[in-house]
């Protein structure tokens, strides 16, 4: 199993206010897995996708990721496992805009200490991958809003992580490019790849294997789906 949760809480205190963002979250996931999570704004995905991609660190609770306890971790390793084990696509892209395509694929690797002729040559490898080979020097604002999903998926994928968290990864495209990205995101999972998503689509909920939905910060559903 890639990911365990077991009774994940987190509030956040806003003043004189508590905020229950997750109220108890025990989950497991395979590696392998498509897993779609949904639920209403408020219901505490973005919260749970933060911890599961050691962004934060739950109130209460435990998160083993790759059979690991992660709340021992000091700062540096948190970062590591982050940078090193899991690759991010985000709804805007978060891509920097004076950046050519190649050198934000590079960026995970900039952080990892990898030497510039191997960071150069995986990153073009990863473009070549997702099909932007031919605009490798290319700025975001060169580039259509699907060409830049798949550099933030090259980017994603250049450290060969475990997983991939998606977030929205078709928030901000058109149905036809969505399910370009979509498909994308299949053949990924068919070689291997570990894919968590976030989505309010029902309809690219179900190109996952299973799906979660959350409520008031607790799962309400977990189904295969499919």
């Amino acid at each position: 199993m890639i990911i365990e949760t077991r009774g994940l809480t987190k509030t956040y205190r806003m003043g004189a206010v508590e905020v229950d963002a997750l109220r108890g979250v025990s989950l497991g996931v395979e590696a392998g897995e498509f897993l779609s999570v949904m639920g209403p704004s408020g219901s505490g995905k973005s919260t749970l996708m933060n911890i599961i991609g050691c962004l934060d660190r739950p109130t209460t609770g435990s998160y083993l990721f790759e059979a690991r306890e992660m709340s021992g971790l000091d700062d540096a390793e948190f970062a590591h496992v982050r940078n090193r084990r899991i690759g991010f696509v985000f709804q805007t892209f978060n891509l920097l805009p004076r950046l050519s395509a190649l050198k934000n694929v590079e960026l995970p690797m900039v952080y990892g200490g990898v030497p510039p002729n191997a960071r150069r040559e995986r990153a073009l490898a990863m473009l070549e991958r997702v099909g932007l080979a031919d605009r490798a020097g290319h700025r975001p604002m060169e580039l259509s809003g699907g060409q830049q999903q798949r550099v933030a998926i090259a980017r994603a994928l250049v450290n060969e992580p475990a997983m991939i968290l998606a977030d929205e990864p078709t928030g901000n495209l058109d149905s036809r490019v969505g399910a370009e990205i979509m498909g994308m995101l299949d053949s990924l999972n068919k070689a291997g790849v570990t894919i968590i998503m976030v989505t309010h689509d029902p309809r690219v909920a179900d190109a996952g294997g299973r799906r979660v939905i959350l409520k008031d910060g607790m799962v309400e559903s977990d189904e295969a789906v499919g």
